[in-house]
């Protein structure tokens, strides 16, 4: 599990600070950057949670994966079937990089919510 906490925290902070940058100067609407914070936090926090493996935890840590894979859905698909001119514009990454990084970060969030549900909670004697 060390190693799903590791990457939850990676791309949470990854998922802040890229839509930081990515819409730095641009002047999209604040909603749109504060949207990665909304499922970043509870990534890092729950993964630095699961330090002690608790049902209650465990349950919390599935929940961000799948609050991340959610989110990541239409932003992903949306991006890759229909593109719209504004958001290509306003973007400080280019845009088909962009949409290989969110979609990869998509399949990364699909994999942590099925290891946070799958894999043994460790026994401590």
């Amino acid at each position: 599990m060390i190693y799903w906490r590791c990457l939850a925290i990676f791309l949470g902070l990854l998922l802040m600070g890229g839509e930081l940058f990515r819409s730095w100067g641009m002047g999209r609407p604040l909603m749109f950057v504060l949207d990665d914070f909304f499922i970043g936090i509870p990534l890092v926090v729950t993964a630095l949670l699961m330090a002690k493996d608790t049902i209650a935890r465990r349950a919390a840590f599935a929940g961000a994966w799948g609050a991340t894979a959610g989110m990541l859905y239409p932003s992903f698909f949306g991006k890759l079937i229909a593109p719209t001119p504004e958001g290509v514009a306003t973007t400080n990454i280019p845009f088909d990089l962009l949409t290989v990084i969110i979609g990869v970060i998509f399949a990364l969030s699909l994999a942590g919510l099925v290891a946070s549900v799958v894999l043994k909670q460790r026994v401590k004697e």
